[in-house]
């Protein structure tokens, strides 16, 4: 039995850290926190001093016994979970669910996973702080009030189901807000004029008026004044410039960079940097400091110099300008500089090059430019032309590595021909075209994030959820518009002939955009109209200042927490009590056939529509398409809903209707539905589309084989072919040719399928409806109806009775929240033994 127990929070750490320490270590892995609030009450005693009421779940339970087993027979215990707030959460709980002895217990810390970092970590051990754990709790336990009593208000007010939290809805106000902003939007049309001219020697020199014309009018009159005019260089102004590099990543900062240039979404972007941290490549990544130790500054210098020479090296410090960033900490960089390639997965490799290449590129010198600004004037009216040029004199950091932006930027500048003033250039070509006035950009994951930032709300810990729970929530979505169409006018000179033209371009797209659903766009309204505060941007940071001031043992976490509630329960209590329903309603106008009220509202399947006030007995419903909206939908379009169901007439026998339900339109064959590709409109179904759409369905569902008696069809979808046979859906994979299947693979692939599902079956209560199977990753799952529990791969499933399994069950069913007033419950709080 080894001395030393080494307790982290994942099994890849703990993998990794297992390689740098002697046998007289033995590390093992918590998978998390082994104790949280209850999920089926609130867990937070809020009439004395909003004591938490932490609890083991039934499947860390066989895990918490073997560590405590462990703990009793080690000499001494080390807790190596992480050196966030949530980290030394995990350490607490550790320490106080093995009930630890602390004169046999340590705390190490360590911002990245190398041999000396470990080392040095176990020479200079710390105890518990337990005012990050307080940050911790505070951060946990106000959420939690939040959550729990904004939910039920939202259940009784708006809709079943709907959910509230303190970042999460701001994140939701944001994006609402800026819709809005785009919706208003008016854009203004003026026209911008460039040229093209020649020197002697034939080169091209592109230029701009410096002004756009408001009118088509003066466009044209411009255009026509210079016919024939002749052109010089009037001015030509060189002048040295410099770029600076971007400072080491933060959290915010590698998750906006990975979006922009990875295109990878924020969760998989912190999922990838995780792994890459675990395996020792890189440090900490859940940090808001720019800072870089000296050690590895001298690291980035001595790569630097060895690799590109010496006048590319320029040691520099940065300061970060984000709210309440932790500057103790340090940026996000490779444990080891002199690697500039990792050879693992693709995803992996390409953020590790990112995070070196911006590492290293701080380091370096300044790239010098020469900027070349050239004035070129007409004889016959006043407007100058300009051009500008740019030339590398010195790469400096470009030779590594540069930003991306999220706004659409000018034209990168190029370089210029020679020139000299007074120089005549020989006009070819100049076009006046008509420009708009751009809306505000919808956020992506990436700019929301630096938004947040920017704010002062979340942490880096907190981006990532905070994204992913407002779209799974189906309070946001990603876009999928390409856009519209818009016209516009082109008017061009060449010889001495003014041409127009009106081209078109694509405007608007929302195409990745984070854009909200209706039901996000309500509850947000609800919640800034009747909880003010906690929708307030300001308010939200400041909580956040209030959680770092409490992990600088400035504030008491629970004094806190009373100063909020006090304020936010009655309120809770008064909109639950005296507010209106909230519905989203919104009136459009008048039917003209019955004159009776036309309205868009939230239904119980979704946004809808209405004629007919609430009064009247003959109400008429319909279901908005998928692209529409509650906030945008005209009268014209909603009154179209009410001439579905169209009949089209009969087909085979058969009645066949178009029509559009919860999911889009659709073409109804007597009890078949098939849906219709996706932007067709379903009032311009014809009879003969119809008919297209059904022997199109009816070709693909058409069987290709049998199999012991039963039909065997196949298809593709989002994960590409399968067969599909009683009931059973199959994965074919690219072994076998999907085009040309013959019997023989398909039945190697059905029976092969079947063992696959049997061999996985841990436990088949068929009486009960309750199975154990195995998942992916060595990890198994409970399975009951559509209740699915996954279970952390060092639980042995093969040893639960049916009693253990209908246990679990009961503590991770979801269950109707309770209020925060109700609870009672009572258990000691973090504090200093």
């Amino acid at each position: 039995m080894a001395k030393n127990l080494v307790i982290v929070e994942s099994p890849a750490k703990a993998k990794t850290i297992e390689k740098f320490l002697g046998k007289d270590f033995q590390v093992e892995s918590s998978y998390g926190h082994i104790a949280d609030l209850p999920s089926k009450e609130i867990g937070v005693d809020v009439l004395n001093g909003f004591t938490p009421k932490y609890q083991v779940s039934s499947d860390k339970k066989a895990l918490v016994k073997k560590l405590k087993d462990l703990s009793k027979s080690a000499d001494m215990v080390w807790l190596a979970s992480d050196e966030d707030r949530e980290g030394e959460a995990i350490s607490w709980h550790l320490a106080e669910e093995l009930k630890l002895d602390k004169s046999k217990t340590k705390r190490i810390v360590f911002h990245e996973i190398t041999k000396n970092a470990i080392l040095k970590a176990i020479d200079n051990p710390r105890e518990i702080d337990y005012n990050l754990v307080n940050a911790q709790q505070a951060r946990r336990v106000l959420d939690r009030l939040v959550g729990y009593e904004l939910s039920p208000v939202l259940w009784k007010k708006v809709k079943g189901g709907l959910s509230a939290g303190r970042v999460q809805s701001v994140s939701v106000r944001l994006i609402v807000e800026r819709e809005r902003e785009i919706q208003d939007f008016k854009p203004v049309g003026s026209y911008a004029v460039s040229a093209e001219f020649t020197n002697a020697a034939g080169k091209v020199v592109k230029a701009k008026l410096p002004k756009n014309f408001a009118t088509k009018k003066e466009a044209e009159d411009f255009l026509n004044k210079s016919i024939g005019s002749n052109y010089k260089v009037a001015d030509l102004e060189t002048k040295p410039a410099k770029k600076s590099p971007a400072a080491p990543f933060t959290t915010s900062t590698l998750q906006q960079e990975a979006a922009r240039k990875l295109y990878l979404p924020v969760g998989i972007t912190m999922q990838i940097a995780q792994r890459l941290y675990e395996a020792g490549l890189i440090t900490y990544m859940r940090t808001d400091s720019v800072n870089l130790s000296q050690e590895a500054m001298s690291a980035a210098q001595a790569e630097i110099i060895k690799s590109y020479g010496k006048e590319f090296s320029k040691p520099r410090t940065f300061t970060s300008k984000s709210k309440g960033a932790q500057e103790a900490h340090e940026a996000i960089r490779p444990t080891d500089m002199s690697q500039h390639t990792v050879n693992i997965d693709r995803d992996q490799a390409r953020l590790y090059d990112l995070i070196w290449k911006r590492t290293l590129a701080s380091q370096m010198s300044d790239a010098e430019l020469e900027r070349t600004n050239v004035k070129i004037e007409a004889n016959n009216h006043s407007e100058v032309f300009q051009a500008s040029g740019e030339v590398i004199k010195f790469e400096g950091f470009l030779k590594v590595y540069l930003e991306g932006h999220d706004d659409d930027e000018e034209e990168q500048e190029g370089m210029l021909p020679a020139l000299k003033v007074g120089e005549a250039l020989n006009n070819t070509l100049i076009t006046a075209k008509e420009r708009f006035t751009q809306a505000p950009s919808r956020y992506t994951e990436a700019s929301l994030v630096k938004k947040l930032e920017e704010l002062g709300i979340g942490r880096p810990s907190t981006y990532a959820p905070t994204i992913s729970t407002i779209i799974s929530r189906n309070y946001v979505e990603k876009g999928t518009n390409e856009g519209t169409e818009r016209k516009y006018n082109q008017l061009t000179l060449k010889g001495n002939e003014v041409k127009s033209q009106v081209l078109s371009e694509m405007t608007g797209s929302d195409k990745g955009k984070l854009v909200p659903t209706d039901i996000g766009s309500i509850v947000n309204d609800f919640l800034v109209k009747n909880f003010s505060v906690i929708l307030d941007y300001n308010f939200t940071a400041k909580v956040e200042q209030d959680f770092d001031e409490i992990a600088e043992g400035n504030v008491d976490w629970a004094k806190m927490m009373q100063e909020f509630y006090d304020k936010f329960h009655p309120n809770v209590v008064e909109v639950e009590e005296n507010a209106d329903r909230e519905s989203g309603e919104r009136i459009l106008g008048t039917d003209p056939k019955s004159g009776k009220t036309v309205l868009v509202r939230l239904g119980k399947f979704g946004p809808m529509a209405q004629i007919g006030d609430a009064d009247d007995e003959e109400k008429q419903f319909a279901s908005l398409m998928a692209d529409q909206n509650i906030g945008t939908i005209t009268l014209e379009d909603a009154l179209n809903l009410f001439l579905l169901p169209k009949q089209l007439g009969t087909y085979k026998g058969e009645e066949v209707e178009v029509n559009n339900g919860r999911f889009g339109p659709y073409v109804r064959f007597g009890k078949q539905f098939i849906s219709l590709p996706k932007g067709e409109d379903p009032l311009d179904v014809t009879m003969e589309r119809a008919q297209e759409l059904i022997n199109e369905k009816a070709k693909a569902d058409a069987p290709i084989a049998t199999y012991k008696g039963m039909d065997v069809q196949k298809g593709v979808g989002r994960f590409g072919p399968f067969l599909k046979w009683n009931g059973i859906f199959i994965n074919v994979n690219k072994k076998y040719n999907f085009d040309n299947l013959s019997q023989s693979d398909i039945t190697e692939l059905i029976e092969e399928k079947l063992q696959k599902d049997i061999d996985k079956v841990i436990h088949n209560w068929e009486a009960e409806g309750i199975k154990v199977e195995k998942a992916r990753w060595g990890k198994s799952v409970i399975l009951k109806g559509k209740l699915k529990i996954e279970l952390n791969k060092d639980i042995d499933a093969s040893k639960f009775t049916l009693e253990d399994v209908k246990k679990i069950i009961e503590e991770k069913a979801p269950a109707k929240k309770t209020t925060a007033k109700k609870t009672t419950t009572k258990k000691a709080t973090a504090k200093k033994k």
